[in-house]
């Protein structure tokens, strides 16, 4: 399987009156259809590595590859072009907007594309009939559930068929059972499509969705565990971990599968 995603050597500085080293030597490959989930505690550099690979942020030493390409040597038109095309987002906090409907909102990254009206019309309708969103396409943002915001924001962010799928806590705004009807969505389209995952979690359960998880400690990678076949195991190994990582007991959700 080819390399989707290569992080190598990644190390992050932040200049201020206090120099601080938010990640230091990175290094992690990511293959075709993986679906891999960033767990550690708050402060450990997870969402500056998510910054990184996402290319809100630059390294300060290091290489992000996506698909091939170094998005980080790319002038600033083709940056925002890659990022379009190549990358596909799902936030804690949906990022929907209000002014538009749900199928405007889904359709977003293809009108900007000047795709074709009928081709987005198929693609629309292919995605939310997959997600279970089809009936609510008229719906606003305010009139829906927070599982279904987040359904509808993981349809915008695979309808233009991105390499890498990035999630920040998609779980993160969600009552338990919105939680497992979000992960198992994820699953199912990393299933089903091969789609690429990268999702930053504090949630275990969510982290038990995912193929492997790669654990970050002070900045440094701290630990990875994979999942065999039985995810009920792959949960208890990822709460071993997570319980020798210290930590807040509040960075952790309330556990769940």
């Amino acid at each position: 399987m080819a390399d989707v995603l290569q992080v190598q050597d990644l190390n992050k500085i932040y200049d201020g009156k206090a120099i601080f080293q938010a990640l230091t030597n990175i290094t992690f490959n990511v293959e075709k259809g993986e679906f891999i989930g960033v767990m550690g505690p708050s402060g450990s550099g997870k969402t500056t590595l998510l910054n990184l690979i996402s290319t809100i942020d630059r390294p300060t030493s290091g290489q992000v590859i996506v698909n091939g390409q170094e998005p980080h040597k790319l002038k600033k038109g083709k940056l925002a072009e890659f990022r379009r095309k190549e990358l596909g987002f799902v936030f804690q906090d949906f990022n929907l907007l209000d002014t538009l409907t749900l199928e405007e909102n889904i359709m977003l990254p293809l009108t900007l594309e000047r795709v074709d009206s009928g081709e987005i019309d198929k693609k629309v309708q292919a995605i939310t009939q997959k997600l279970g969103i089809d009936s609510i396409l008229n719906k606003r943002t305010y009139e829906v559930s927070g599982g279904q915001k987040q359904r509808t924001a993981i349809a915008r962010a695979i309808i233009h068929q991105p390499f890498l799928l990035l999630a920040d806590e998609p779980t993160g705004n969600l009552d338990s059972k919105s939680s497992k009807d979000v992960m198992q969505t994820l699953q199912m389209i990393n299933e089903k499509d091969k789609t690429t995952m990268l999702m930053v979690t504090h949630d275990p359960s969510a982290a038990s969705y995912c193929d492997r998880v790669i654990f970050i400690k002070d900045g440094k990678l701290y630990n990875e565990v994979y999942k065999g076949t039985n995810q009920k195991v792959f949960f208890q190994q990822i709460l071993d971990v997570l319980s020798m990582l210290g930590g807040d007991p509040d960075d952790l959700s309330t556990v769940r599968l």
